[in-house]
């Protein structure tokens, strides 16, 4: 794949994540209403997809909850806010073991949902598009393990597919994005697929640049990808991102602050990326041209 700016970007914002961030700033939202409100305001700002998960209205703990997935989108819906939506299908998939003198039994936070109940959000809301995380990941928090078989992965693609919900790909590292391309070779998705490059996530792929276009040099001509990092390379990132012919995602679920000592929220984030994106001469995109560039179908939930 050639090394050419991208001259029309469309900005993604992941709005708050499951992980443990709820404690850690106050822009992180937590109910429906909150990370609806943040999610519009960061339309506002530029992003033409809102990529979203949902807490516990009260603990701030990530849920796979289909009735406050309806309540987001609904929400984000009745605003008339015109903005293409992403949820997650990443729930479910949470593997943790007991210590290494004793792993079994796993431990009481594991989470591990059939292929249907990681589905029944998508099913129910009907995103234009729902997240694919394409394997498995040891992450750097203690002996947490992001399970996805291939078996799974299967499963929820072709369920993806069925429901017409574009798959945004999520590559961690470079066996992920192998395996999505059999997903396509197999039919299991359709292409062009839709591919998000995760960079610097511990322990998938480092945020290095020779790492990096090594992914970037690895996605099929045709497919659309974007790529992000998380804390203060968020930025540097977006940059990247552009000049390597790419898109780009920021938002509260992979960085915190806006600069040092400053909290961010989602639609300083955004309008941060948009500046960065317009000086490299890029062109941001509007979420219609983005649905028409990728073949994303806008549709009234069930």
């Amino acid at each position: 794949m050639p090394l050419t700016i991208n001259p029309n970007v469309f900005i993604t914002c992941a709005i708050t994540g499951s992980g443990n961030t709820q404690d850690r700033s106050p822009e992180v939202p937590r109910s429906p209403k909150e990370i609806a409100e943040s999610a519009i305001a960061a339309a506002q700002a530029g992003a033409a997809i809102v990529h979203c998960h949902v807490r516990d209205p009260e603990t701030g703990v990530a849920s796979r909850d289909p009735k406050l997935y309806r309540e987001l989108t609904d929400r984000i819906r009745d605003s008339k806010t015109d903005v293409v939506l992403n949820l997650t299908a990443g729930m479910g998939g949470d593997m943790v073991f007991g210590p290494p003198s004793a792993p079994l039994p796993l431990h009481n936070s594991t989470d591990m949902a059939s292929a249907e109940s990681r589905m029944e959000p998508i099913a129910e809301c009907l995103p234009e598009i729902c997240t694919l995380d394409c394997g498995t990941m040891n992450f750097a928090e203690a002996d947490y393990v992001m399970t996805n078989t291939p078996g799974m992965l299967r499963a929820m693609g072709s369920m993806m597919t069925a429901l017409g919900v574009k798959p945004e790909i999520e590559a961690f590292d470079t066996g992920h994005l192998w395996f999505a391309k059999e997903l396509v070779k197999e039919g299991v998705l359709s292409s062009p697929a839709l591919v998000q490059l995760c960079m610097g996530v511990p322990w998938g792929a480092p945020n290095d640049l020779n790492t990096y276009m090594a992914m970037v040099n690895n996605i099929p001509d045709g497919w659309h990808w974007s790529s992000f990092s998380i804390g203060r390379h968020q930025m540097p990132y977006v940059a990247a991102s552009v000049l390597a012919g790419g898109n780009v995602r920021v938002g509260l679920e992979d960085n915190l602050w806006l600069e040092k000592g400053a909290l961010a929220t989602n639609a300083a984030l955004v309008t941060k990326a948009a500046t960065i994106v317009e000086a490299m001469g890029s062109t941001l995109m509007n979420p219609q041209q983005v649905r028409d560039q990728l073949g994303l179908t806008k549709r009234s939930p069930r």
